[in-house]
């Protein structure tokens, strides 16, 4: 069946589903022991990308350890394809490029370095509540 514009979505309904890729993502790296997670929300100060995602990982294998887990979850549950990925060799800071979505991961020097919140300080953050791990239940 061919796509009609009455099929393809609204500006609305695409910048509802990035929100919540990059709420997702963000949840990934909870899961995944990533600090100060933040989610700038960009979309009134540029066109390029809708949110940016930062986080703060202790080491080299944690900060590839959410990059990893961030790839396969955006994939599998959302169908969303990495476009671009710089630093994962160096393992101090990784960019992930989703196209709407960017995700910064960085370890404290790295992120104190380039210091994105105060690059961009008019953007709105996003009040994201993580969910609870599935490993942490609540026990009566």
């Amino acid at each position: 069946m061919p796509i009609t514009a009455s099929r393809l979505p609204t500006p609305d309904q695409r910048q509802q589903r990035s929100l919540h890729v990059a709420q997702a993502a963000a949840q990934v790296a909870y899961d995944n022991l990533g600090q100060d997670i933040v989610l700038l929300d960009l979309r009134e100060m540029t066109a390029v990308f809708d949110f940016f995602l930062l986080v703060t990982g202790a080491s080299r294998r944690q900060l590839h350890a959410i990059a990893d887990e961030i790839e396969h979850n955006l994939k599998d549950h959302f169908g969303e394809k990495l476009m671009g990925m710089e630093g994962y060799a160096a393992g101090t800071w990784v960019l992930q490029d989703y196209g709407d979505l960017v995700i910064h991961l960085f370890d404290d020097k790295a992120r104190e370095y380039y210091a994105l919140e105060q690059l961009w300080t008019g953007a709105k953050r996003i009040d994201w509540q993580p969910a609870v791990p599935p490993h942490i239940a609540k026990l009566d």
